[in-house]
């Protein structure tokens, strides 16, 4: 009889603790060889070293994937022109990491014939459905393993294990943060951080400068874009990756990007995280001051609910969803006219805008001046008050005994007692 083939499973490799003992851990367990994929989302410094370290471990092959294009062109950007930040904050740096993770391990797994995928997520936060759901959709058929999840293992425990089995680890026992970051963010949490009322220690900050140490002198610069995605810094065309490195950069050092957040987990539970995303900040920042110069009034009421669904669906990990779709159609249709220059301020950890153009501007100086250029015909006024207000003063006639009489429910907040004469 032939010899059975032994299963493999595609692990997403980091370098880090939980992922090298994740080599060894799988093996043990479940008997399959580990391919690990090592992704590159503009974090990671040394590949080859970490591929390396991956088959030293025990991996039977260890692949490294350059991302950062990708994850800028059909991720990062897409998510700006949405204008998606969690719960009004959070520009999901490391959410819109993980369907791209998802799909990259998705595709090595069909190239490698292997049975299952494997990632490092623990049991308790975002990453874990953000993953397994998006690798659901993508490939229902692979077994997904989760170490982390599954063997309980406290982090002391696995650097014994690592000792044990001779991995090379840098970790300390007492290690006070976790961190995570790619080309749109960096989070940290854990230690000092998991009191909400402890001001974050300046040690956790690794991108931006504290206020003090900012330069005195602010920094002017002008992002253009074209339907919605930014494509020049001051006049000068750039690709993304250069153009979001060069934006951290100059963010960072002005202390601009710092996020302090007490967020809603998908699992459930309120955790205080602190971001770094200069870049994030900044674009944001910008491509919401130029929808206010080209959009209506009731296009941007109604890009907020699609801005508040389309962070959610990103946090959530429902990338891979028709809801999406149907989402990105309404997104890129807005965009279309979205092109023109915005002027940025950087400041002492502020980022303010302080100028914007486009020739696709709804803005008049003409109607809006109260210079002898005025345009505005201030006669169609008294027309327009009279049958704006006609429905409200219509009720008052017929209804305002009831609504201020003995049965009125004296809501002060709507209609205040009235104030009585002072004598002097």
């Amino acid at each position: 009889m032939a010899a059975q083939r032994k299963k493999t499973v595609i692990l997403a490799y980091s370098g880090g603790l939980d992922t090298s003992v994740a080599i060894k851990w799988i093996p043990e367990k479940y008997n399959m060889d580990v391919i690990t994929v090592t992704i590159d989302l503009g974090a990671v410094k040394d590949l080859e070293g970490i591929r390396q370290k991956a088959l030293k471990i025990g991996a039977k092959k260890a692949i490294v994937v350059d991302a950062k294009e990708t994850f800028v062109k059909y991720f990062i950007f897409p998510a700006l022109q949405a204008g998606a930040l969690y719960e009004g904050v959070y520009p999901l740096a490391t959410a819109l990491g993980r369907p791209l993770i998802a799909k990259l391990l998705a595709d090595v797994a069909l190239e490698e014939k292997a049975d299952a995928v494997a990632h490092g997520c623990t049991g308790k936060g975002n990453d874990q459905v953000r993953l397994d759901v998006s690798l659901q959709v993508l490939n229902p058929k692979l077994e997904i393993i989760a170490p982390v999840r599954e063997w309980k293992m406290t982090r002391d425990e696995e650097i014994e294990y690592a000792e044990q089995h001779h991995i090379p680890v840098e970790a300390k026992i007492k290690s006070p943060y976790s961190t995570d970051e790619n080309l749109w963010g960096r989070s940290i949490e854990c230690g000092i951080l998991e009191d909400p009322w402890a001001e974050p220690p300046e040690e956790v900050y690794k991108w931006t400068k504290s206020v003090k140490d900012a330069p005195q002198e602010p920094q002017y610069i002008e992002i253009r874009f074209e339907k919605g995605v930014p494509v020049a810094l001051n006049d000068e065309e750039t690709d993304g990756i250069t153009l979001i490195n060069t934006l951290n950069a100059w963010g960072g050092k002005h202390g601009v990007g710092r996020i302090d957040h007490l967020e809603n987990r998908l699992v459930g539970i309120k955790s205080r995280e602190v971001y770094e995303a200069p870049a994030a900040i900044i674009l944001h920042t910008a491509h919401r001051a130029l929808e206010g110069m080209i959009m209506t009034k009731d296009a941007l009421r109604f890009k907020d609910i699609v801005s508040a669904h389309y962070a959610d669906l990103i946090y959530n990990g429902l990338w891979f969803s028709a809801f999406h779709q149907d989402l990105v159609a309404y997104v890129l249709s807005s965009q279309r006219i979205l092109s023109g220059t915005v002027r940025i301020r950087l400041s002492k950890g502020t980022c303010t805008v302080v100028g914007r153009k486009s020739p696709l501007s709804l803005y008049s100086e003409k109607l809006a001046t109260y210079q002898k250029e005025d345009t505005f015909d201030h006669s169609a006024a008294l027309g327009f008050i009279k049958i704006y207000g006609l429905p409200v003063k219509t009720q008052a006639q017929k209804q305002m005994d009831i609504l201020t009489g003995r049965e009125a429910l004296h809501l002060e907040s709507i209609m205040p007692p009235k104030v009585k004469s002072i004598d002097k």
